[in-house]
């Protein structure tokens, strides 16, 4: 019971930020007026922020930005330990900081290390706090190019890059994460700029407890839906998630962003229900998601859990069997990738939900900005679809959907398939997999696993597998680059397309697309999607290793 009611409340406290949350991010990317310090910013970059630019332009910029930031970075990391606040830690291996600086700039946050023991202080602060913010940020914007184009009549422009990102980091990220970082550190989350300490244990020997920034980078990670951790235990860790009740805000930070964006996209349109239709199948595909992770863990499938009454190997006993399959499938549901469990000691058949929540797309609701432009994609599909099944013309918000429009969302959706199921093989080909921890289907449930949170930029991980070689960090940062940006240049191309269009007024011959029948047919469509790409996959790995 408490765990319903730890769900049941996350998802009435989600549902009352949509509105007002939403109309305050449309209200941040919608205005016209620029504060001081944004204007100083402008100038100092050398943007003219009454300049809008087409998709080609918009998508250059958000390239020539992560390319940048992957270089910074990738130095930072490489030359840590002559700066200060290092801790004394080296220098970041090149094939750590290449996989860290890619991993962070595409907002996948995935970790072949353990921060509390490799990375110092300002490589934490400075580094990569600094992509938990303009990574997200860059996802919103791409999200919001791609609602313009929807909502644009015969333009070329999709708004300026650089001001939204401005914006929606300054007005957005930051103050909501200051807020979140009061509330962890009066709940004991630690933020100083101390090295730790030592304690001594129960047995007696003295164990390193490290300190440092971790309430504000906790926020960060969330909000933002990045994932990573200060702390090789991630959420487990008592520093970052002492009690149930801040288990429950980590939830909320990590999904009130995402599911408010629907709410942007009705604003801009300027038909709210359309807002309404997406959010409704983010909700339908998250609850079913969550539910069935919930039941397959407390029903625990095999002969130790039934014996013991439940699936708790791997879990913390602070939050329980209900509450760590929750956070499971919300954090690969969205692209946050933090765990507070060890996945790879789920059920077969609890373990397979994350990998479906990260198959689907990661659009119930997604990451910021990115679940939202995955799912008018999938959306941008049905409609054809459907157009095709009842002979009716296919259009979208007042948009047709031709030849261009459709070769583009399909070459969207398979972009990332492609990526994680011959990076999957590539490492069976090269017998990489033998760094699994386990053979059989579990062990292929690793690999899968690994790629898939790759490619889909998630960067939750299933344990059980060694990914700190050189192959293995070379492998998944290609996978988490591809998986970034060739989306996204699909993306910003659909809306360009978009944009040069005239709207089509609604006809008899309009599929309406705001009525429960449309949310049931993107849910189906997605499912039926995500089941001819993935399921022999799946069948070899946790689906075979649970009929067993």
């Amino acid at each position: 019971m408490a765990g319903w009611l730890f769900v049941i409340t996350l998802v009435l406290a989600v549902a009352a930020a949509y509105r007002p949350l939403g109309d305050y991010l449309y209200r941040v990317v919608s205005g016209r007026k620029s504060s001081v310090v944004e204007r100083g910013i402008y100038r100092l970059v050398g943007v003219d922020p009454n300049t809008e630019q087409t998709w080609g332009v918009y998508a250059r910029s958000v390239l020539a930005f992560s390319a940048v930031s992957i270089l910074f970075l990738y130095l930072f990391l490489r030359v840590q330990d002559r700066i200060w606040l290092s801790l004394g830690f080296d220098g970041v291996p090149t094939h750590i900081a290449w996989n860290t600086a890619v991993s962070f700039v595409t907002n996948t946050n995935w970790q072949a290390y353990s921060g509390e023991s490799t990375m110092g202080h300002l490589a934490q602060m400075a580094g990569l706090s600094v992509q938990n913010f303009v990574s997200a940020g860059v996802g919103i914007s791409v999200a919001v190019a791609l609602i313009r184009g929807f909502a644009a009549r015969r333009t070329n422009a999709l708004g300026n890059f650089w001001v939204d990102l401005t914006r929606i980091t300054l007005r957005v990220l930051l103050p909501i994460a200051a807020l979140a970082t009061l509330v962890f550190m009066i709940a004991g989350v630690v933020q100083n700029l101390s090295g730790g300490t030592d304690v001594t244990t129960l047995t007696g020997a003295t164990q390193h407890i490290t300190g440092g920034p971790v309430a504000s980078q906790e926020a960060i990670k969330l909000l933002g839906t990045n994932g990573g951790g200060f702390y090789n235990t991630n959420s487990a860790h008592p520093f970052e998630n002492p009690a149930t009740w801040t288990n429950w805000i980590q939830l909320f930070l990590i999904l009130c962003i995402p599911f408010a964006m629907p709410r942007v996209f009705g604003r801009m349109v300027g038909q709210n229900r359309q807002g309404y239709a997406i959010v409704a199948v983010m909700a339908v595909l998250a609850i079913a998601s969550i539910a069935l992770t919930v039941g397959f863990e407390v029903h625990g499938g095999g002969t130790v859990p039934q014996a013991a009454g439940a699936a708790m190997e791997g879990k913390d006993v602070r939050f329980g069997v209900p509450d760590s399959a929750a956070f499971g499938a919300v954090t690969t549901l969205t692209s946050t990738g933090a765990v507070n469990s060890f996945l790879d000691s789920y059920t077969s058949f609890g373990g397979m939900m994350p990998l479906v929540n990260m198959m689907l797309g990661e659009v119930a609701p997604g990451g910021v900005g990115a679940g939202l432009y995955g799912l008018l994609i999938l959306a941008t599909i049905t409609v054809f679809v459907a157009g095709l099944m009842v002979g009716r013309t296919p259009e979208y918000v007042g948009k047709k959907i031709g030849a261009r429009e459709m070769k583009l969302a399909s070459l969207y959706f398979l972009v990332t398939p492609a990526i994680v199921l011959i990076g999957t093989a590539a490492a069976f080909a090269t017998g990489n997999n033998s760094t699994a921890l386990n053979t059989g289907p579990h062990g292929l449930s690793e690999v899968l696993y690994a790629f898939t949170s790759a490619g889909n930029n998630n960067g939750s991980a299933f344990a059980g597998i060694t990914v700190n070689t050189p192959w293995w960090d070379t492998a998944l940062g290609l996978a988490m680059l591809l998986g970034r940006f060739l989306p996204i240049i699909l993306v910003l191309a659909l809306a360009g397309s978009l944009a040069r269009q005239k709207p089509v007024p609604e006809s008899e011959g309009t599929l309406p697309t705001h009525q429960p029948l449309f949310v049931g047919l993107v849910v189906g469509v997605t499912i039926v999607l995500v089941a001819l790409t993935f399921l022999p996959a799946l069948a070899l790995g946790p689906i075979a290793e649970g009929l067993s």
